[in-house]
């Protein structure tokens, strides 16, 4: 059974939008509110970053710090709170995700994908020559590591019984959700990677 936790944050206070934001349009959104398909990919793709950067949380408030976002991202305790504002999880919140909090996020993702661009580009290059070979993708150590920790992290803090989550009950599905999400953060290294991940969070949506 789903839990919802009724503790809630005041959104971040009115001011001038930190400098690493200024070039990310603002989307019309029903209600100024991100949608739920913005907030399952956005949780995701941090969940993808965990599983190949240890301390991730610390991390991503380290990166918050640096790129001057901790007037939106405030501490740990916040941003697990804006991560649970997806559906997804075992324990949601009753919150919605404002926009200044999912361009902070878009920003981190983006920062740490850049960070990350070797190991991607290699999981991806040993997960395309295994899969031509006709090999388990347990043949490569580091990718092994990294899928065995994405399904851990997702089987802990999503909920077994949302249809969303219902879909990735084996360890395949789950494999080739990691590795979307490993594509996904290589897009995000690209030219404009970082406006171009921010739209398509609301393709469709629109």
């Amino acid at each position: 059974m789903s839990t919802s936790v009724s503790v809630t944050s005041p959104p971040p206070p009115a001011g001038a939008i930190p400098t690493v934001l200024e070039n990310l349009p603002d989307i019309p959104l029903r209600g100024g509110e991100c949608p739920r398909r913005a907030r399952q990919q956005l949780d995701l793709m941090l969940l993808a970053i965990e599983s190949l950067q240890l301390g991730g949380s610390e991390v991503m408030l380290a990166v918050a710090r640096d790129l001057s976002l901790l007037d939106v991202l405030k501490n740990r305790v916040y941003l697990w709170q804006i991560r649970s504002s997806n559906p997804m999880r075992r324990w949601t919140q009753r919150r919605s995700l404002s926009p200044l909090e999912a361009k902070a996020l878009v920003a981190i993702i983006c920062y740490m994908s850049r960070r990350l661009t070797v190991v991607v580009r290699e999981l991806l290059l040993a997960a395309q020559q295994l899969s031509g070979k006709g090999q388990p993708l347990a043949n490569h150590f580091r990718l092994a590591d990294y899928l065995e920790r994405f399904r851990a992290h997702f089987r802990s803090r999503m909920n077994p019984k949302r249809s969303a989550v219902l879909v990735y009950g084996d360890d395949d599905r789950l494999n080739a959700l990691a590795l979307e999400l490993l594509r996904q953060l290589l897009f995000c290294t690209g030219t404009s990677g970082t406006q171009r991940f921010w739209i398509s969070l609301f393709d469709g949506e629109v």
